[in-house]
């Protein structure tokens, strides 16, 4: 540490004057001790420099020619020491211009170990910060337009057929009651996947901001799950589904029950719309370590590879044709993984022939 307190912009320039001033002191002394010595060897004043030595310091002074010759070879020799510091100084400055210009991905080199370093290692940090939130800034805007598009899309196709079949009612364009009926329902239909949609983004938009306050309270996962289980037996049984709670272990976290329960809603309704054919809905629940782990299975078609990356994302849909059909929005595993994040949790799917795994893991809650 000692050594460290040396090591600053104000003692190498320190350093830097002394040894200018060192070099021009002796550059001075081998004049002075040379003209010295001329004229000790040259008394008689025949060389004409020994003449011009003694009529300048009997007129003007050996001081006063010390000073006019010393300071210039002073300021001299410290501006060459000093040229890499100088040098040093001039590039952050550059460095800082590029900042200004936009130019957010220039690194300022660091090249000592005094202020100056400090200076170009803040102003590289603060560069990259505010090329960071930049990025973010425009993700932000990218992700605020892709969900108006997918929104205004998802809109438009059930609010045209509205519109149309209602239309087709107040033109009096059907033959009779029944046909009446037919597109009144279809109507109706489509008016409740209008509810469902706006239902759904309005909770993505409620738990994706981060901001969501959570009523956090112990909770048993097995007693949730088996309980949230046994009210989707109608939907299960009407599907041809079977289910089974295994519970390995009891564990508790820390979490909001509802949004938990909403979290695991998703997960069995996405299971039952593409999972039906496997006709069983396994919930597997007990702990690695610090965390608390749930795995819900579905024995249905596979998940291609290529859409598992994309599979929590909003709007995202394996099949589209399948999920119009079946009613999805494409928000329900979005709005999954934003619960589970919020409650300091991961989710990840796996997915192959046989089986499909979604499993969610939170950190296990330590009663006191």
């Amino acid at each position: 540490m000692k050594a460290k307190r040396y090591d600053t912009l104000g003692w190498k320039l320190a350093a830097l004057s002394l040894a200018a001033f060192t070099l021009t002191g002796l550059i001075l002394m081998v004049f002075y001790y040379g003209a010295s010595l001329l004229l000790w060897l040259n008394p008689s004043r025949s060389f004409f420099g020994t003449r011009l030595i003694r009529w300048t310091v009997n007129h003007i002074g050996s001081s006063l020619i010390i000073l006019v010759v010393g300071l210039p070879l002073y300021i001299y020799f410290f501006f060459l020491f000093t040229k890499n510091t100088i040098g040093y100084l001039r590039e952050i400055t550059t460095g800082m211009q590029k900042f200004a210009d936009g130019n957010l991905s220039y690194s300022i080199p660091v090249s000592s170990a005094d202020e100056l370093a400090t200076l170009a290692k803040n102003m590289n940090t603060m560069a990259d910060k505010l090329r960071l939130s930049l990025e973010e800034e425009r993700a932000s805007a990218k992700a605020k337009n892709d969900l108006i598009t997918g929104v205004s899309h998802d809109l438009r196709t059930p609010l045209t057929s509205v519109i149309g079949f209602l239309e087709y009612i107040e033109t009096d364009r059907y033959r009779d009651e029944i046909e009446l009926r037919y597109y009144v329902n279809i109507a109706y239909e489509k008016s409740l996947t209008l509810k469902k949609l706006i239902d759904d983004l309005f909770e993505y938009t409620r738990v994706s901001g981060g901001s969501l306050p959570l009523e956090l309270e112990p909770v048993d996962l097995g007693k949730l799950l088996t309980q949230l289980a046994e009210e989707f037996v109608p939907s299960l049984e009407q599907a041809d589904m079977s289910y089974r709670v295994r519970i390995v272990e009891p564990v508790r976290i820390l979490a909001d029950p509802d949004e938990l329960v909403r979290l695991y809603e998703n997960l069995f309704s996405n299971a039952i719309r593409y999972g039906k054919d496997g006709k069983r809905l396994d919930i597997t629940v007990g702990r690695e370590g610090d965390e608390a782990v749930v795995i819900c299975t579905n024995y249905g078609a596979p998940i291609p590879a290529e859409d598992i990356p994309h599979l929590f994302e909003r709007f995202y849909r394996v099949d589209k044709s399948r999920s119009k059909a079946t009613g999805g929005t494409g928000l329900g595993l979005a709005i999954t993984k934003s619960i589970t994040e919020l409650h300091d949790g991961r989710i990840s799917v796996r997915s192959n022939r046989r089986q499909t795994d979604f499993e969610t893991r939170f950190p296990l809650h330590h009663a006191r």
